[in-house]
């Protein structure tokens, strides 16, 4: 259960901020559906505003990375840090940008392979090789 309100359409539409960034995700995915997360920091404006505006710059501005790419490391993140939310959020945006059952089947192999060697990595306390760094 949510520790906030979750707006309805009808409450955000009485509030102009807060209408003007549903608007604006309505506009920039193409699509009437506005999820929980966006309905939940409504009753936050500011909060609201600043992170569609990262979310924007992040995940949907053109860069090196492919929609699909940035989404499968948004899983990978999501699942570290024990979101669940965000891991049917992310996934279900992969798919919808081409992801397979069978790519969907290796990212979470290497999810599951970086999760192992992390922690026998951390619990073993190996020094860092001086060839890993940067100058």
């Amino acid at each position: 259960m949510a520790t906030v309100k979750l707006w309805t359409d009808e409450e955000v539409s009485a509030n102009a901020r807060v209408k003007a960034v549903f608007d604006d995700i309505r506009a920039t995915r193409k699509s009437d559906f506005v999820n929980n997360f966006w309905r939940a920091l409504a009753s936050q404006p500011v909060l609201l505003e600043r992170t569609w505006s990262s979310i924007k710059e992040v995940m949907i501005e053109p860069g090196t990375l492919d929609p699909l790419t940035r989404e499968l490391i948004y899983i990978a993140a999501s699942t570290i840090n024990n979101c669940s939310y965000c891991v049917h959020s992310h996934t279900a945006a992969a798919r919808a940008k081409g992801l397979t059952d069978q790519q969907y089947s290796e990212l979470l192999a290497v999810i599951g392979m970086a999760a192992e060697t992390n922690a026998l990595a951390t619990a073993l306390q190996i020094p860092i090789d001086p060839e890993f760094s940067i100058g």
